[in-house]
């Protein structure tokens, strides 16, 4: 059922693509909001306790509608698997800005091409040439496949019904929106982040070490492993643990791209480790990247259907 409500989810996805901010980051903006307003008194404890309302609160509930709805009737529990699947996980969340960013850098817009990164990344890209689009594109797409693709397979798997991407997406989203707040205004916010961004570090870790393993095994699997046990704890944890450094340096390693390294951003050097070995990114890459995101996902795909065809055969 997992395997099945995966594709569909995926493919559905493909066809009719989900308005996100309407649907998914519209609503827990508000929620975060305010369990912001309505617990942040600047310590830990608060923050702890509004994750726990939020990220086990929706999870709990997700979970109770599919037992209901598989109680009712197996195809309902399966039609409820794939409806969170569908608003959980998908490309199309940051496919849109990948694939314009690199039809302009083919027709040579490279103005085009800055407007729409830092469109996509929050941030100035003024200053950039087309190999740092094509190198922080590159960034994006491969940290934007983990959390709204492998990350949340990985939980799918591992927990009941809906639940697990569920927790993952809700996780993911908290330690972001109330990272960024502390960011914007660390006075005023405090400590009440610390706990989304800690709990994801840990919930991340599995599936982070997961999407690499999946990169270097469908890509060059002596330089991902390479980067990965060499570079990947050079890369910035903010806060969230070091699961997107290992993601970025095995994938790095896997397509034989260089990544990292500083960049000019708002007329000031933004000094960051280089991952990866290899050539220069450029827009061949980009389409290296896609091809080896597509194929780890076929991978980790025909790992559950032997999984299932294994339980089948014990059965």
């Amino acid at each position: 059922m997992s395997l099945f409500s995966l594709i569909v989810a995926l493919l559905l996805e493909q066809v009719r693509p989900l308005p996100y901010q309407q649907f998914v980051r519209g609503p827990l903006v508000r929620l975060a909001d305010f369990l912001e307003g309505h617990f942040n008194a600047g310590e830990r404890r608060h923050g702890a306790l509004a994750w726990g309302l939020a990220v086990l609160g929706l999870t709990a509930l997700a979970g109770l509608a599919f037992v209901v709805l598989h109680g009712l009737n197996p195809l309902l529990g399966w039609a409820w698997n794939v409806l969170i699947l569908y608003l959980t996980m998908g490309f199309r969340q940051f496919s849109h800005y990948y694939t314009d960013i690199q039809l302009a850098l083919r027709m040579g817009d490279v103005p085009h091409a800055r407007k729409l990164l830092a469109e996509w990344r929050g941030r100035p890209a003024d200053d950039l040439t087309s190999s740092e689009i094509a190198r922080l594109a590159i960034e994006e797409a491969l940290a934007a496949s983990h959390r709204h693709v492998f990350g949340v397979l990985v939980w799918f798997v591992l927990l009941p019904g809906p639940c697990g991407a569920v927790l993952y997406r809700a996780a993911t989203f908290l330690a972001e929106h109330w990272g960024r707040r502390a960011e914007e205004n660390p006075a005023e916010f405090g400590d009440f982040g610390t706990f989304a961004q800690q709990s994801f570090a840990i919930i991340d870790w599995l599936p982070a070490r997961m999407t690499a393993a999946g990169f270097a095994i469908v890509g060059n699997f002596e330089d991902a492993v390479f980067c990965w046990r060499t570079q990947a704890a050079t890369w910035p944890s903010d806060g969230y643990g070091p699961g997107l450094g290992i993601v970025l340096a095995s994938g790095a390693g896997a397509l034989g791209v260089r990544l990292g390294m500083p960049v000019v951003e708002a007329g000031e050097i933004a000094d960051r480790a280089e991952l990866g070995t290899g050539e220069e990114a450029d827009v061949d890459f980009m389409q290296s990247a896609v091809g080896l995101v597509w194929r780890a996902l076929v991978l980790w795909l025909l790992l559950l259907l032997l999984l299932g065809l294994a339980n089948l055969v014990g059965s």
